[in-house]
């Protein structure tokens, strides 16, 4: 028998054998396999695409300059069951279907339709009108330039002439249609520019389409040349006047400007063969490929406007929509975020015009019946509460108001007034990324 240094006796190794075994294993936990979690399901569901109604004969309608409805939240109720409401996503949703899996390249490569050359003819001759407004010195000043109000009388003086061009067939249907393309570059007062003001455009689209200038077979030309070309003319304008983010927020961390391209641009690349949601953060394809796709041009050139290098740190929304399985998945997730964070946000909302091509429930509130001015003539800074049914509506440049924010100045200004100085090519890096 073994014996330990001491001296003293060890049991045999049979006897310990014996001695494991004495022990009740029954007593220790059974090993059960882990399961595998359940996908979490989103709780919205994906919003579908409503059929777009008919257009009605314009002899049956009494055209006038569109205004404010929506000044309460019961005025809000009344629009969310309205069907303005549908025919809007309608037609949202409609864009977004007509530019699934097409490059830009691909839109009409034989001839383009006159109604489309028509559009695009307006909108350079709107880009030549920036020439003939120089924003004014502003001292190395990185907010709103004033010049951009010149800029908007400008398009204003020649409205009636381009809609006339368009087809639009009265003075009075020109008042009407015009107002939605007047809103559509930025808020004269404020100078700054959101998705309410790029809703607008698409509502000036829509009139047109109600008019059956635009039909149904224009709209992958309207979603891929038109919309792609209002964009790149946005952003000449916002470099140029230095157009504030409205809001102050930017768009929920996906653009400081814009919300639309990333739901046309996501339904552009639902099945692309190599082209992956995470593909936004390589460089090579952003050059590559940036030119047929308005997602990545998006991504691309908000990547060129920030002094930071890194989509987690200058647009982090972004960075996290990347990490999607496919391109459905993003482009679901738009249409989630649009119903939710466009037009179910009552702060961008109260902005929205009706007119009779675009018309309001017959029960909601008139400007004038709250004691309402018109939009345009609210003071820059000023601030507005009506109590009647719950409104409020404020304009605020000292606090966070419940509207638009405070006013800061957007990272186009600051890139613009960096390459004045031969600054351009520098990025701050965050410390430890």
């Amino acid at each position: 028998m073994p014996t330990a240094i001491d001296g003293t006796s060890l049991p045999s190794r049979s006897r310990l054998v014996n001695i494991d075994k004495s022990h009740n294993l029954d007593r220790l936990p059974r090993l059960i396999p882990r399961e595998k979690a359940p996908p979490q399901q989103n709780p919205l569901p994906v919003p579908p695409t409503p059929p777009l109604t008919p257009p009605v004969d314009p002899q049956n309608l009494n055209f006038h300059e569109p205004t404010r409805r929506i000044l309460s939240p019961r005025d809000y109720e009344l629009f969310q069951a309205s069907s303005t409401y549908s025919l809007v996503l309608s037609f949202v949703f409609s864009f977004s279907e007509a530019a699934a899996d097409k490059k830009i390249s691909s839109i009409y490569q034989d001839k383009v339709p006159d109604a489309i050359e028509h559009v695009l003819s307006v909108l350079s001759e709107v880009e030549e009108t920036i020439n003939r407004c120089p924003p004014a010195d502003q001292g190395g000043s990185r907010f709103g330039n004033p010049s951009f109000r010149d800029f908007l009388d400008a398009i204003a003086f020649q409205n009636s002439s381009w809609h006339s061009l368009l087809g639009v067939p009265s003075s009075s249907a020109v008042a009407e249609v015009s107002t939605y393309f007047q809103n559509s570059f930025g808020n004269r007062a404020r100078i700054d520019y959101g998705s309410g003001h790029e809703l607008n455009f698409l509502m000036w689209l829509l009139c047109l389409n109600r008019l059956s200038i635009l039909p149904p077979p224009t709209f992958p030309g309207l979603a891929l040349l038109v919309f792609s070309r209002y964009i790149k003319l946005m952003r000449t304008i916002q470099s140029t006047y230095y157009l504030e983010p409205a809001g102050s927020h930017g768009v929920w961390g996906l653009d400081d400007y814009h919300f639309l391209p990333f739901l046309f641009g996501a339904s552009q690349l639902l099945h692309h063969p190599y082209i992956r949601p995470l593909s936004i953060h390589n460089e090579l394809v952003l050059e590559e490929e940036g030119d047929e796709y308005i997602y990545l041009d998006m991504v691309r050139e908000t990547m060129a406007s920030k002094s930071v290098k890194g989509l987690k740190w200058t647009q982090p929304m972004l960075d996290d929509i990347s990490g999607a399985k496919n391109w459905e998945k993003v482009e679901q997730g738009m249409r989630r975020m649009f119903v939710k964070e466009v037009l179910g946000k009552l702060p961008v909302m109260q902005h929205f015009l009706f007119g009779s091509l675009v018309p309001a429930a017959e029960s909601m509130s008139r400007e004038e019946e709250v004691g309402v001015k018109p939009e345009e003539e609210e003071q820059e800074g000023g601030e507005v509460v009506v109590e009647h049914d719950g409104v409020k509506h404020v304009h605020r440049d000292d606090a966070w108001g419940d509207c638009c924010g405070i006013k800061i100045p957007s990272t186009v200004a600051a890139a613009q007034e960096a390459k004045k100085k031969g600054e351009e090519d520098s990025f701050r890096r965050i410390p430890f990324d």
